[in-house]
């Protein structure tokens, strides 16, 4: 969670496992882990996910579908602003889609640090499914040579019918 990015989490453990030396704590991280506490690449704090996204995103239209227009909700978080489960559903959905889309300026968030890609005729429409997003820029990352869970895009893009 963001919040852990100024205030992490953290396990004093002094003497009592072989592996803590006194304290391990856990932060934000919206790429790349800086730690191998959980194995390895562990990314799973701060990234933008596309599994778990889409799984909450049906989630959110089913439980719409269960209790209707009347039950709402703040979205975003502190703003006051009231949505529908749908609405919310929707919100993550765009703002999963504005990774790929281009900006004012021709750029697509997914090629942060790829101008090269970012830029060439011939490569720039060419899209790319990483792994995962960054948290903060929505930079591409990860494993980009395969399509992967990242091509659920196609089923958040394509147009739903609403209901009446």
């Amino acid at each position: 969670s963001k919040i852990h990015e100024k205030h992490p989490y953290v396990l004093h453990c002094e003497g009592k496992t072989k592996h803590c030396n006194g304290s391990s704590k856990v932060d934000y991280q919206p790429a790349e882990s800086n730690t191998h506490m959980f194995g390895g690449n562990s990314n799973w704090r701060g990234p933008i996910w596309f599994p778990v996204n889409f799984l909450l995103i049906e989630s959110l239209q089913r439980f719409h579908h269960y209790y209707g227009s009347d039950f709402k909700v703040e979205s975003p978080f502190t703003s006051g602003q009231k949505l529908t489960l749908e609405d919310v559903a929707e919100d993550i959905s765009n703002r999963l889609g504005d990774l790929f889309r281009r900006d004012d300026q021709g750029h697509r968030p997914i090629y942060k640090h790829h101008p090269d890609i970012q830029l060439n005729p011939q490569f720039k429409d060419c899209i790319w499914f990483y792994e995962y997003f960054h948290g903060d820029s929505g930079r591409g990352v990860g494993a980009c040579h395969q399509t992967g869970w990242t091509a659920l895009i196609a089923k958040l893009l394509h147009p739903r019918v609403k209901e009446n």
